[in-house]
């Protein structure tokens, strides 16, 4: 018996879902650890050159580390300053912003009334109970884990990020040598193109995210909206959560306005303005300035936003699109792999030249008519290609 015969396809198919499957029952059953860790590597790979420069110009690695991820933290606190300072401007209007809800409150109670025919005191009392089930919530013991979780990942990720950049040329010699020797190349180069791909993500997705505050916020600001910085720097950081913050920006921006600015052109305006910046961002700043490097059709991306927000909430959702940009690297350089990588991918056959997809309009043509071709000659029919000569 052959014992290299392929594995039929069922087979194959079975083992890949079945990996697929204990691949995310690891990640949701292990997401404390593992999305600190994925994270802690995207600013890994984010700040490998600006180490690399440090260690270039004389300063020890371990030093030239601690430079890095020291500059990253201030960045990342000179954001949170800010924003804490807007949201302090926002706290001083809370008088005002108070009265303009319980305005909204009753002309709400007022129009369910009018139209529903639901009485001011069922109203109450679906709002009791509502009340009475959102504080069970919050009182159960998860919630505890909910406050203490995003704590506990900013304190891993600069410790994950500093042991990952000292330790990177040991992990990747491990990654190697997992292999056999014939295969070091293909790794080697599949490790290349991972970290050009996720550098030309991470540096372009922070150029799009600084882009995309100022045109918010400026746009915000030509409208005379309120808290127009906060709600521009906080809607390009949704942003970052590919397909679904956009809109979940837009909905928080025109609520936060309806409170101060309940005038129907203000919000119309505040939702053009949010529009246009996302036809901005979509047809120009996501293709020039995140680069063409991750090119991943947007089912999958929809898809796969979806499911990582399923697996790890919000850093889940985050992380989809680097994650799939690897996967498919990987699978365009296994052999078998090769089907997965084109159904991640973007390009249709008709742009890759393929035939696979091309049909011949085949027609009938009438003996004798020379538009058929001499099949006895070689000649052939109109549609069909020209054979090559062989040798």
């Amino acid at each position: 018996m052959n014992s290299t015969a392929p594995q039929p396809f069922y087979q194959k198919l079975s083992l890949t879902l079945l990996a697929i499957g204990i691949i995310m029952l690891a990640i949701y059953l292990g997401q404390d650890i593992v999305v600190p860790l994925a994270l802690a590597g995207l600013l890994a790979v984010l700040l490998r050159p600006l180490e690399g420069l440090f260690i270039r110009i004389g300063i020890p690695k371990l030093l030239s580390i601690t430079l890095a991820l020291l500059i990253a933290v201030l960045i990342v606190s000179a954001v949170t300053v800010l924003i804490s300072m807007q949201l302090a401007d926002f706290s001083d209007e809370w008088p005002k912003l108070k009265r303009n809800i319980d305005l909204f409150y009753r002309d709400a109670r007022r129009w369910i009334r009018r139209e529903y025919s639901v009485s001011y005191r069922q109203q109450a009392e679906y709002l009791k109970n509502a009340q009475s089930k959102t504080l069970e919530t919050f009182q159960g013991p998860e919630t505890l884990g909910v406050v203490t979780g995003p704590l506990g990942t900013l304190i891993l990720i600069p410790i994950y990020t500093f042991l990952l950049l000292y330790y990177r040329a040991m992990l990747i010699h491990f990654t190697v040598v997992l292999f056999a020797e014939e295969q070091k190349q293909r790794v080697l180069e599949i490790l290349g193109q991972i970290k050009s791909i996720i550098q030309s993500y991470m540096v372009g997705l922070l150029l799009e995210t600084t882009a995309v505050a100022v045109l918010n916020s400026a746009g915000l600001l030509i409208l005379n909206v309120q808290y127009a910085i906060l709600l521009g720097v906080m809607a390009a950081i949704l942003n970052l959560v590919p397909y679904i913050g956009g809109l979940v920006a837009t909905a928080l921006a025109v609520m936060v306005t309806f409170i101060s600015h309940p005038e129907i052109d203000v919000l119309l305006g505040v939702v053009g303005v949010f529009i246009a910046v996302q036809v901005i961002d979509n047809n120009f700043l996501v293709p020039f300035i995140v680069g063409s490097k991750v090119r991943i059709n947007a089912l999958v991306s929809i898809v796969g936003v979806l499911v990582g927000g399923a697996l790890a909430g919000l850093s889940g959702m985050f992380l989809s699109i680097p994650v799939i940009a690897m996967m498919k690297v990987i699978f365009d350089r296994v052999p078998g792999l090769e089907p997965w990588g084109i159904l991640l991918g973007d390009q249709t056959p008709e742009q890759a030249n393929n035939n696979l997809f091309r049909f011949v309009n085949l027609k009938k043509v009438a003996p004798g008519d020379p538009a058929a071709g001499d099949p006895a000659a070689g000649d052939p029919a109109p549609g069909e290609p020209e054979e090559k000569n062989q040798p």
